[in-house]
């Protein structure tokens, strides 16, 4: 996959068959959309191309009331991975300024994809819209399409037992601590990519050595406070896991995630790892004595070890 910064850097994409929006948690219904866009460039001898925003649009253009507490399922670092695991060819990351949030919906189809992507199909999510003031739709894509000979698809809401998907509602059931609902929306596991320090002399000394996992960024939402079951992955390492999130409400990035690996130790310090969440196990608990937190803990490894076979 490769990635771009700029419009101006981009070349040599063939055929380009693009989608635009911010993807947050490249969820169902987001692979839906990037599958259409596979089938289309492997039709057409064509690339797939996503133009994506950072930061989030609402942020910039909301700062004080819809952006100003948003929480994003992905950092732009674990965005890129997924996007790379789905198969996309290009992507194009936009620096989201209100002076870009001023192109008109024309200008936009007009000047970027097709003068610098030379766009020949646009593929949109149901009840999309772009461009200044949210003005420009799937009716008007249509329109400049047959003026300027580019073919254009709405890809319809996708459902999940009767539930329609969203990022909305994947924040939701995170914030619950909804670790499987919301894995299920995502159709892949929650994940926490970050780089691994030692930690925790206190549970190494009774047993648990564990391992500090760096938040990168502080729209990154994490999980309620408690114990999970994990899959830790990195350069040399695959290991079941416990994950232990510990929040810091007023400094987010000192909120505290530490993994005890069961298969491998020693082999992630100075590497940034991927954590695959697959359940919430318990809340956090209160232990008073060295002997109280062993107890507990050996509880909790083995319902882990036997959730994750």
């Amino acid at each position: 996959m490769r990635i771009f910064y700029d419009f101006d850097q981009v070349s040599g994409i063939r055929n380009a068959v693009v989608t635009t929006g911010s993807f947050d948690g490249v969820h169902i219904g987001h692979k839906v959309i990037l599958n259409r866009l596979k089938k289309i460039a492997s039709e057409t001898g064509g690339e797939t191309v996503l133009i994506t925003f950072h930061p989030h649009p609402r942020m910039v253009l909301y700062p004080e009331t819809a952006g100003k507490d948003l929480l994003l399922i992905n950092s732009q670092r674990e965005k890129i991975s997924l996007l790379q695991k789905a198969g996309l060819d290009n992507l194009i990351i936009v620096e989201f300024t209100l002076e870009f949030s001023r192109i008109t919906s024309i200008d936009f189809v007009q000047n970027i994809l097709l003068n610098k992507l030379h766009a020949r199909t646009i593929v949109i999510g149901f009840n999309h819209h772009f461009g200044h003031n949210r003005e420009g739709d799937y009716e008007a894509l249509m329109k400049l399409g047959v003026i300027h000979g580019f073919d254009v698809e709405e890809i319809p809401t996708q459902d999940i037992q009767n539930e329609s998907v969203s990022s909305t509602k994947i924040r939701k059931a995170l914030l619950e601590g909804n670790i499987q609902k919301a894995n299920a929306y995502l159709d892949h596991q929650y994940i926490i990519m970050g780089l691994a320090t030692k930690s925790s002399a206190v549970l190494e000394e009774i047993g648990f050595p564990c391992y500090s996992i760096q938040i990168e960024e502080v729209s990154k939402l994490v999980p309620p406070n408690g114990v999970y079951a994990v899959t830790v992955i990195g350069d040399d390492c695959f290991s079941r896991a416990m994950c232990f999130i510990r929040k810091n409400e007023e400094i987010p990035l000192n909120t505290e995630v530490e993994v005890h690996l069961f298969e491998t130790y020693g082999q992630i310090e100075g590497q940034v790892v991927t954590l695959l969440f697959h359940k919430h196990m318990r809340e956090e608990k209160i232990l008073t004595t060295p002997e109280e937190l062993k107890k507990q803990l050996t509880i909790d490894k083995n319902q882990v070890d036997e959730l994750i076979f």
